[in-house]
């Protein structure tokens, strides 16, 4: 419960009367606390008026700030649902059909084709509410079946990736989708169409060691995290305070690692650009 809750919802609802109050009317920006009206937050492409953080969209929200109305999300292979029957204080297949449920998607990946400015494109969009964006059989699926698709039409591939990493509840078999998935990738490229690999927060672990580093172009949202172990796991490894803004996206432009650092408002912008410089 927070001041929101207590304060200004019971206010709302004296003003409006019995009509109730929709829980999901304001945000606050976990970076400067403010309250936004969630209209507004939306209209501005999930970005903070007051300290411009970006915040984490679903899938599918960055499907339509990206691609508008003018796409297709595609089926991908279907896969065993949880091949070692794992379970920890819940069973894996339990926590799969509560994230299916919540985020209206079958897993941590939709593939989907569409047009950007006059050229057609296939894209990959990871969603860290599903499962942390964690990648395992049905996500490595996803992202080999975007580049098998992408290959036979001849169109660029656009990955836009935001991931906690591995799946644990898949062992080994979420461990080999970063070799597969590479391997796609590589496939891909052998035709020089452009890979244009997208980063966003978070995007870390064995989604950051493997093809998401691979781009043609790779592009950061401002202020991403990316990295392949956390900052306080190397920190407690090493005995040595790190960096500030180390493992930001600003921070590895300005040590190679990365090409460009893009504001969310100019993101659809600059891949147009590339697209229209990469592109015949």
């Amino acid at each position: 419960m927070n001041w929101i809750t207590n304060f200004v919802r019971p206010k709302l609802q004296a003003i409006v009367g019995k009509k109730e109050v929709p829980d999901n009317l304001w945000e606050t920006c976990p970076k400067c606390s403010q309250m936004l009206l969630r209209k507004e937050l939306v209209s501005n492409q999930y970005v903070c008026k007051h300290c411009d953080y970006h915040f984490r969209v679903s899938s599918k929200e960055r499907l339509e700030l990206f691609l508008g109305k003018s796409f297709m999300i595609m089926d991908t292979p279907k896969i065993k649902p949880d091949p070692l029957n794992f379970k920890d204080s819940k069973k894996y297949i339990d926590r799969l059909k509560i994230a299916q449920k919540k985020n209206q998607t079958n897993d941590s990946v939709i593939v989907a084709s569409g047009t950007i400015n006059g050229k057609k494109i296939v894209t990959a969009i990871f969603d860290f509410n599903f499962m942390g964006g964690s990648m395992g059989m049905a996500a490595g699926e996803a992202i080999i079946s975007a580049c098998d698709f992408a290959k036979k039409n001849h169109l660029p591939l656009i990955i836009f990736s935001s991931s906690g990493g591995a799946r644990m509840q898949e062992g080994i078999l979420s461990l080999m989708q970063m070799p597969r998935t590479v391997i796609a990738i590589n496939a891909f490229g052998k035709l020089n169409l452009p890979f244009i690999s997208v980063l966003t927060d978070p995007t870390t672990g064995g989604v950051s060691a493997s093809f998401a580093m691979l781009g043609d172009i790779i592009i950061a949202e401002k202020n991403a995290t990316i990295g392949f172990a956390g900052s306080r796991v190397i920190e407690d490894t090493i005995k040595e305070k790190l960096p500030q803004n180390f493992q930001k996206s600003e921070y590895l432009m300005e040590r190679g690692m990365i090409d460009l650092v893009v504001h969310r408002k100019d993101l659809k912008k600059k891949i147009e650009d590339l697209l229209d410089f990469l592109v015949a």
